[in-house]
């Protein structure tokens, strides 16, 4: 005889298994990373060592470009309070970041007044990745890796993925706000 509730609740069992988090192992933590500025310069980033960090692959011909406003806004709001926002430029999506370091430099500065740091163009996604996501992926899974322009990777002041958030999810949205002001105090 079939006992629905039996079915229900296997069913239940085997999708929350499929999307459970195993956790990280943190072998290394985001500070123990480095990229290049967009000026060519290294940025060690145990230099933020302590801090909150919102890692953003970022692109200048892309409807999500507006979001450099809010970021700048965001960042405004909380550096003091220890947040650091780093703007990684990616050509992945769309060919939709072309231009070289500096015209991407220039570009954000000139547009949006940004002052947070930029970083050299890298790969976000795929086995060609930059270190940095390929860490946050094996430690965060997928939903770490990019899907498109302005995905926001969200790391405590342990230097681990907090968390992250789609292309959609606009930096002064109530989400992230609340997750920022828990994790900053």
């Amino acid at each position: 005889m079939f006992n629905k509730n039996k079915f229900l609740t296997y069913i239940l069992i085997i999708m929350f298994s499929f999307f459970s988090k195993s956790e990280a192992k943190y072998e290394k933590l985001f500070f123990n990373f480095s990229i290049n500025s967009s000026e060519g310069e290294i940025i060690n980033f145990s230099k933020f060592e302590g801090k909150t960090i919102l890692l953003v692959n970022v692109a200048s011909k892309c409807g999500f470009t507006p979001q450099y406003s809010d970021l700048q806004t965001l960042y405004d709001k909380y550096k003091s309070k220890g947040l650091i926002i780093i703007g990684i430029p990616s050509n992945q999506f769309g060919a939709q970041e072309p231009g070289s370091d500096k015209e991407i430099k220039n570009f954000c500065e000139t547009n949006f007044n940004i002052s947070f740091p930029i970083t050299t163009k890298v790969d976000v996604k795929g086995k060609n990745a930059h270190p940095i996501f390929l860490w946050a992926k094996e430690n965060y899974g997928n939903a770490a890796v990019p899907k498109w322009n302005f995905h926001k990777i969200l790391l405590n002041k342990e230097g681990k993925v907090e968390d992250t958030y789609a292309s959609f999810v606009n930096p002064l949205s109530k989400k992230i706000i609340l997750k920022l002001e828990n994790i900053l105090d």
